[in-house]
């Protein structure tokens, strides 16, 4: 497929397409011509970046998990099983940090900020700056 059919088949702009290839996410060779081609299996995988995407997910994860599947060949069910194993603890771990992150907001919003001893995001003087940089409540500390 040429660079517009991905663009139109998936909704992404050509310009997205050529920074997912630079960063090696997909894959294209070239023509004659000099014209970009794509194997159909590229369609698949950049439906995957897109939406690991928008659920938040660096796409240096995303390059992790497509690493895993084979160059030389269209992924098979085991392969696509396999990423979607890989990929279960990460996002059973986005989900449980999105929650605590919404009932934080939640608790600070409802309270207004009216006590500030009881805040989930409060850090007097600092304290928690030694464990690191961050949310760091929000993060578990």
């Amino acid at each position: 497929m040429s660079v517009g059919e991905v663009a139109a088949r998936s909704g992404a702009a050509v310009s997205a397409l050529h920074f997912y290839e630079t960063k090696g996410l997909i894959g294209s060779w070239r023509t004659a011509g000099n014209q970009r081609r794509y194997p159909p299996g590229t369609l698949r995988r950049v439906g995957i970046i897109q939406f690991g995407q928008s659920l938040g997910i660096p796409l240096a994860e995303i390059k992790e998990a497509l690493d895993t599947l084979p160059k030389d060949r269209a992924p098979l069910k085991q392969d696509w099983e396999r990423l979607s194993q890989q990929w279960a603890g990460k996002l059973d771990d986005r989900i449980a940090r999105l929650k605590k992150l919404r009932a934080a907001l939640t608790d600070c919003i409802g309270c207004g900020c009216l006590s500030t001893e009881l805040c989930p995001l409060r850090n007097p003087a600092d304290r928690l700056a030694r464990k690191g940089s961050g949310p760091r409540r929000l993060l578990g500390d």
